[in-house]
């Protein structure tokens, strides 16, 4: 940058002014050191991480979308023949039809709990995490671009479900309420990017993650209601199934496709629904509150 140099009268000396301070009346163009040159949501930056989670996982698409789908449409078609023969009908639909929605988004929670708990951990454990840390991003931007790119996942392999679950005989996914369907989608998926993310922060290694996984998360969704309803269950299970916040997620959604479910009427639905939202809420302020802290991930 050329200067412009001028005499000074006190100094009786010259003296380097920027060209740009001389059109702003000696003003300077940025902020004084100290003050944040970043205001408000870092729309950028959020961005930039929000696209770095997603190629991620569509790098390895294969194993990261497909290969979910083709799981979940095995269990379809076991629990088809081995419960679903003899035209068996449950919620007055078939059963290939009843346990279909319940199944879609049992890959979605999944998938999204998979892609966020593996976010930080994998920075902890190959020494990347300055990269996610260092940038200038929030707490809660960071919290929002980790989450988001879950839910992309989550919504993509549901996506590849219902249209491998289409291809199926006696399997109808019309849809009774979008309203549920998109609503307990959303949320289930997340809830479990929410609870993948706080995986990520306390695991420092794969198998702290491999053990909530395969101990919580994996039973939670299975004993949630998603292959039967809960009152086949003895009362005192029937009171543990509606203490799990999955069965919400999975008959919820299943009541949008089918217009019934076992949380109980429209109204009850309802309520579920404004529950689930109120407790991600509270998930989503703790895991805000521990990323602030920078516990188990600063030094």
């Amino acid at each position: 940058m050329q200067k412009q140099v001028s005499p000074d009268p006190v100094a009786g000396s010259v003296s380097d002014t920027a060209p740009d301070e001389t059109a702003t009346g000696g003003r300077h163009r940025f902020p004084p050191r100290g003050e944040p040159v970043i205001t408000g949501i870092n729309r950028i930056g959020l961005f930039a991480l929000y696209m770095k989670e997603v190629r991620r996982f569509l790098k390895v698409q294969t194993q990261t979308i497909w290969a979910p789908a083709v799981t979940t449409l095995l269990f379809l078609v076991i629990f088809t023949v081995a419960l679903g023969r003899g035209g068996r009908e449950v919620l007055g639909v078939p059963f290939a039809s009843f346990v279909a929605p319940g199944l879609i988004v049992m890959g979605m929670m999944q998938n999204a709990f998979a892609n966020s708990s593996f976010s930080l951990l994998s920075g902890k454990i190959q020494g990347t995490i300055i990269d996610l840390l260092m940038p200038p991003l929030s707490p809660g931007e960071l919290m929002s671009g980790i989450v988001m790119a879950a839910v992309t996942r989550a919504i993509a392999v549901g996506c590849a479900v219902a249209l491998a679950m289409a291809l199926w005989p006696d399997v109808s996914l019309r849809v009774e309420h979008v309203w549920a369907v998109v609503w307990f989608g959303l949320m289930g998926a997340v809830m479990l990017a929410l609870l993948g993310l706080a995986t990520s922060i306390w695991s420092e290694k794969f198998d702290h993650n491999a053990a909530i996984t395969n101990f919580i998360i994996a039973p939670l969704s299975l004993l949630s209601g998603t292959f039967y309803v809960i009152d086949n269950l003895a009362p005192a299970f029937q009171t543990i199934s509606r203490a799990n916040p999955f069965f919400y997620v999975i008959s919820g959604f299943r009541y949008g496709f089918l217009g019934e479910s076992d949380i109980g009427g429209a109204n009850d639905v309802a309520y579920a629904a404004i529950g689930l939202g109120v407790f991600n809420i509270a998930i989503a302020l703790a895991v805000y509150f521990v990323l602030k802290s920078g516990w188990k991930l600063k030094s």
